[in-house]
């Protein structure tokens, strides 16, 4: 199935799903922090679900990650590969 949106996007699923395993949550466990399903969180990490940036904040948030590094890092990581 073809994704409908960018590589810079697949950066910052990738980089959100980097963080949550850094900080050894599961699925299940990010979703009960951000009052959510386990499903929400499967399907933006698989690209089903676009996220929005306030949701984007309330993850990192849960997951004890500043916004603004957490972007930074994201930038970093698209300047690393040419996005």
């Amino acid at each position: 199935m073809k994704s409908i949106h960018s590589d810079s996007y697949a950066v910052l699923l990738e980089c959100l799903k980097e963080m949550r395993r850094v900080k050894k949550l599961t699925q299940i466990e990010l979703a009960g922090l951000i009052n959510r399903d386990q499903t929400y969180v499967s399907k933006y990490e698989r690209a089903e679900r676009r996220l929005d940036v306030i949701e984007i904040r309330a993850i990192c948030k849960a997951l004890g990650i500043h916004f603004i590094d957490f972007i930074s890092n994201v930038e970093n990581e698209l300047e690393k590969r040419g996005l």
